[in-house]
Order: structure tokens, then C-alpha cells, then sequence
């Protein structure tokens, strides 16, 4: 089991910021989660693949393989798919590019994955869930089967419920209430 209260602390030494902040989905915020700052530490990113795998070990079906939008996603795919080598599972790990390379085969999806893997997309921090849900389309176009999306810390903006309405589930290590903090009120 993973120790929870050592990533809390690290992303509230670390990660967790005040004052005023334009989000990638273009809100207001008075508080903004710069995820790499634990996701890009050796301890960090190792605790949250350890989260993580947990999570997906709690699905009916282990997925096939881990994936989520480049660049974000990148470092907690690799952490991920290493944790589960050591812990002896069998994990592969695919990156969505925001735009076809323009040249070799010009693709989306990055990674050795096929055609009708069950697949969970992960995210550092979800607001309003836009940028997965890029991540969920580019999949699904090359033909994965996305179960789930994993967060290390949900916001509480929306997110959940535009996964939920577009018929996938979120799991998170964290909320935002779990630092003491409420979404912001409309």
C-alpha cells in the first residue's frame, strides 16, 4: 500500500500554489496544482505510480496498457508502467500527442498498443476534464477501449461529471477538499 500522507505532504510542500491563476481551461483560480513538481521528483512520481496502480487494481479488468496526454501524462505513465514491471504486472504505456507529427506515421497515439486494448487515460490535475477528454477521443480513434481516467488531484470543477456524462469514470488520489480547500462558487 502506498503512503498517501507522503504525497499529500509532498505536493502541499511542493506543488500547491496561491494567489491568482488562469487554468489550462481558461478559468480564474486562486489556488493552482503544478503537478511536475512531484511527477517530475523521484519520490513523487514513484508514490503516484504506486497510487495509481492501486486504483487500477480495484477495476473488474486490469488494463492492458496506461496512457494520457503528452506532456503531463508522460512522466506518470513511465513511472507507472516501471512500478508494475517491479511489481510484476504486465503494463504497457502509450502517449496522445496534441498534434499528428506531420511526418513518419503521422499518428496520434504513441506507444506499443493495438487495436482493442482496454486502456486507463491518467492526468496529474483535473478541472474540467477537457484535456483527457482529447485523450479519450484520440484513443478511441485508433481503437483502444478507455474504462477509466486516474487523477493524482480532482479540483471538484466539472471534471467528474463531464467523464461521468460522457460515459467514463474518474478515480482520483486526491481532492482538493482534502487540503482544506472548496471549488470555487459560480
Amino acid at each position: 500500500m502506498y503512503d498517501s500522507n507522503e504525497l499529500k505532504q509532498l505536493l502541499l510542500d511542493n506543488a500547491l500554489k496561491f494567489g491568482d491563476f488562469i487554468l489550462a481551461s481558461g478559468k480564474k483560480a486562486k489556488y493552482y496544482c503544478d503537478g511536475r513538481q512531484v511527477t517530475l521528483n523521484s519520490k513523487g512520481v514513484r508514490l503516484v505510480a504506486e497510487g495509481m496502480l492501486e486504483l487500477m487494481e480495484q477495476e473488474a479488468e486490469f488494463p492492458a496498457a496506461v496512457g494520457g496526454m503528452t506532456m503531463g501524462a508522460d512522466p506518470i505513465v513511465a513511472s507507472i508502467i516501471t512500478m508494475a514491471d517491479v511489481q510484476g504486472k504486465e503494463l504497457q504505456g502509450f502517449l496522445v500527442r496534441k498534434e499528428a507529427k506531420g511526418h513518419g506515421t503521422n499518428k496520434f497515439v504513441e506507444g506499443p498498443v493495438k487495436a482493442g486494448d482496454t486502456v486507463v487515460i491518467v492526468e496529474d490535475v483535473v478541472t474540467t476534464g477537457g484535456s483527457s477528454l482529447k485523450a479519450i477521443e484520440r484513443a478511441e480513434e485508433y481503437g483502444l477501449k478507455v474504462k477509466t481516467v486516474i487523477a493524482i488531484l480532482d479540483r471538484l470543477e466539472g471534471g467528474r461529471e463531464a467523464f461521468e456524462k460522457a460515459g467514463y469514470q474518474l478515480k482520483t488520489l486526491f481532492t482538493i477538499r482534502d487540503f482544506g480547500l472548496e471549488p470555487p462558487q459560480e
